[in-house]
């Protein structure tokens, strides 16, 4: 039945939904459990294998076509199928091994094209391309969203990225429904000895390997099983229209490299060591999966608890498949058995020997008497053979042993010293002993040659490799240096020009202007700046958003001991466990050897967390630490001249300069304040101001203001959350009232 008679046959009997799929790819579990599910729900499944050989086994499909992708006959092939769907494995092809990165990726990227290109002239049908996390190279704090530019690291992941945006162009360009699907950790029960790349069989590899699991506290993913895969690429298959371009295949659960060892071990049993490789700073790796969930809801069957013990289980049941007889394996039976298995395979070349020496030795005593064979030296014949298969060990071994059967097969006619005094017997056994040894010789040379070979090809491609990283790097740094080049951000003089601005406010306003010169040198927008109030703690006085004030209005900032650590040593603080309540980065302003100022840095990227931007912040935070210092002096100087004499209240003309600069700090978003105006009475202001000194905090203010009355300015304090201090002012006799009035 042809593909049109197929169709008709369909709509005839009504089989709504059945459609025609075209897959593409080597076989893998993937391949497999997309065509079970397929079969399964009547779908005709045809399949491009990429290869003219038949090196996969694959299961049952309608039409398989064993051509390479970059065959001339592809478009061919899509006409006469016409899918409706066409599914590119791309990341889990098993046709590419990457073995040599830059010679796969030229052919991955022109059997894509090539496919893709057929598929636009067809007008019609979709194409789904299969990527992976693999195209974000760089570690990120929040889930990765779909929009999320990528960021390959290797010649595998910069192939991936091509691909989807390849994807994409031909999307935008020539109308094809193209759909980019990226998988995270996608793992399953391997095959025998199958090698994987997910998190949990490489676990579970170095396990039965080597006893011991290596494991980076600070680096946290998320990996989905194989069928839930499966379930959420169906119902894309099936879907009749795609809101998106690009979707995420994710789980959702987060997981850690040492949660996932631990669970790891436990499946495997005794033996088994958890070992902290704990380096560098955090990574994290989690793809957002919301926008498939709001479109067509995900539940995920198989959770941590049993895919990994499917897969550990399976892998322990067949570890032979996965590991080689020289690995020292998990646990004692494992070892036991490994050990056991080297020796037969060291003893083998010798039973052999052994066994192979008796029908030798019954053709030499048996054809001496012949005509034909008499001058035949079949134990001579017998040691070129061991000598050639197995080198000189088995040469010499076969040797004695043809000897041996010689002089027995001599001792029948005449007696054994006869034998050994005959010379005959010497130059015989000369004879036989260096042409095995020669003959073995060569082929041992000969083999260490080819072996020193395969090591020095293997090297020079893992210093191609090293070197093609190291090219990478380098890029990276060039375009950087350019970039600083160009937009002269981080030139010393460029961080003068902007920090000398806090010179053009006044005293009372340098402290808030201060986060906000921060946010522009540091290149960050969640800045905030603490004053410290006393010898533990700190209070919070400008911040440039609400992500900068989630440590609050005022902080134990002695009892956070790694930054303590490091701001009291003069050190900036970089979060490199990229706790989630730290900030990024963090550093301190002195005055005379006391801290006067904390400056905290929330939305500084991973990649930026270096030994660099920490010197700049040391730069800037000198440079405030100036104008902070000079203005505090300022103020010091002026005392007596801004306060009403023998009190801590301000004057009219200081206070009013003062909630003017709260006000305007507060019309930028910098911090927030709340005005109260005290009811005294008649009541003069020095006995008040010795009452209210123990009601008020160490960062608020009072002051005269507006036709004499007396106020206090509590900063960086909102109207909800006042209740405490008016409350303890009318506990010391004096009513209070928020004051409206704009300064």
């Amino acid at each position: 039945m042809n593909e049109n008679n197929y169709r008709n046959e369909l709509e005839r009997t009504g089989g709504v939904g059945k459609m025609v799929i075209l897959l593409v790819g080597g076989g893998s579990a993937l391949m497999n459990a997309v065509i079970d599910k397929l079969n399964k729900n009547g779908h005709r499944v045809y399949l491009l294998t990429g290869q003219k050989e038949r090196k996969f086994s694959y299961s049952r499909v309608f039409e398989k076509y064993n051509f390479p992708y970059d065959s001339g006959s592809i478009k061919d092939i899509l006409e006469s199928v016409k899918p409706d769907v066409t599914v590119f494995t791309g990341a889990y092809d098993t046709n590419f091994t990457w073995e040599s990165p830059r010679q796969d990726g030229v052919r991955y990227m022109a059997g894509l094209m090539n496919i893709l290109s057929a598929c636009s002239m067809m007008k019609k049908g979709r194409f789904l391309y299969f990527s992976s996390q693999e195209v974000f190279g760089a570690p990120y704090i929040d889930d990765i969203g779909e929009e999320e530019p990528v960021s390959p690291k290797g010649f595998r992941a910069m192939a991936l990225a091509q691909g989807e945006e390849t994807c994409s162009n031909y999307r935008r360009t020539q109308g094809t429904d193209t759909v980019i699907l990226r998988f995270g950790h996608l793992y399953w029960v391997p095959q025998k000895g199958e090698r994987g790349e997910d998190p949990c069989f490489r676990m579970c590899r170095e396990a039965l390997k080597t006893g011991k699991i290596s494991a980076n506290e600070r680096r946290t993913f998320s990996m989905i099983y194989l069928n839930d895969a499966v379930e959420q690429i169906y119902r894309l298959i099936c879907e009749e229209a795609l809101k998106h371009a690009c979707y995420h295949i994710s789980s959702g659960e987060e997981t850690g490299e040492m949660e996932l060892a631990k669970m790891v071990r436990e499946e495997l049993g005794s033996g088994i060591e958890v070992v902290d490789s704990t380096v560098g700073a955090g990574s994290r790796l989690v793809l957002d999966g919301k926008r498939y969930e709001e479109e067509f809801g995900r539940e995920i069957f198989n959770h941590y608890d049993t895919g990994v013990k499917k897969v550990a289980h399976f892998m322990k049941r067949h570890s032979a498949s996965f590991i080689l007889e020289e690995d020292a394996g998990g646990g004692l039976a494992v070892r036991a058995w490994n050990n056991t298995r080297r020796i037969l395979r060291a003893m083998f070349p010798y039973i052999e020997n052994l066994i192979c020496f008796i029908p030798f030795f019954l053709l030499y005593n048996n054809a001496a008497d012949s005509a034909f064979v008499a001058r035949l030296d079949f134990y001579l014949l017998y040691v070129l053979l061991f000598a050639v298969v197995y080198g000189q060990r088995q040469a010499i071994f076969s040797g004695f042993l043809a000897v041996i059967g010689y002089i027995v097969g001599q001792m029948g006619v005449r007696s054994g010293f006869e034998v050994l005094i005959d010379y005959n017997t010497y130059v015989w056994m000369a004879q036989l002993f260096i042409v095995g040894l020669v003959v073995g010789y060569l082929r041992d040379r000969l083999q260490f040659v080819q072996s020193e070979n395969r090591a020095r090809v293997a090297y020079l491609q893992g210093q191609l490799r090293d070197i093609e990283e190291i090219n990478d790097s380098n890029v990276r740094m060039k375009h950087n240096f350019e970039s600083q080049v160009v937009n002269h951000k981080d030139s010393l003089g460029k961080i003068y020009e902007i920090s000398s601005t806090l010179e053009q406010y006044g005293p009372e306003e340098v402290l808030f202007y201060a986060a906000q010169v921060l946010s522009k040198l540091m290149d960050c927008e969640d800045v905030a700046v603490y004053t410290v109030a006393n010898g533990d703690y700190a209070r919070l006085f400008s911040a440039t958003s609400p992500e900068a004030r989630k440590m609050g209005n005022s902080i134990k900032y002695t009892a956070m001991e790694e930054m303590y650590g490091e701001l009291k040593e003069g050190r900036v603080y970089i979060n490199r466990k990229m706790e989630e309540k730290m900030p990024m980065m963090a550093s301190a302003v002195y005055a005379e050897d006391e801290m006067e100022l904390i400056l905290m840095l929330w939305g500084i990227p991973w990649e930026r967390m270096t030994l660099g931007e920490a010197n700049r912040l040391t730069i800037v935070g000198f440079l405030i630490q100036n104008a902070v210092v000079r203005a505090n002096r300022y103020l010091e100087a002026l005392r007596n001249r801004r306060y009403v004499e023998g009190t801590n209240v301000l004057d009219e003309s200081a206070f009013t300069q003062l909630a003017k600069a709260f006000f305007d700090a507060r019309e930028k978003g910098l911090t927030e304040y709340v005005l109260l105006e005290i009811l005294t009475g008649d009541e003069n202001y020095e006995n008040v101001a010795r009452t209210l000194g123990g009601a008020i905090r160490q960062t608020d203010y009072l002051g005269i203001l507006k036709q004499g009355k007396l106020h206090a300015l509590l900063s960086n304090t909102n109207k909800e959350n006042i209740g405490g201090i008016q409350e303890r002012f009318r506990s010391a006799g004096y009513e209070c009232r928020v004051e409206e009035a704009v300064i």
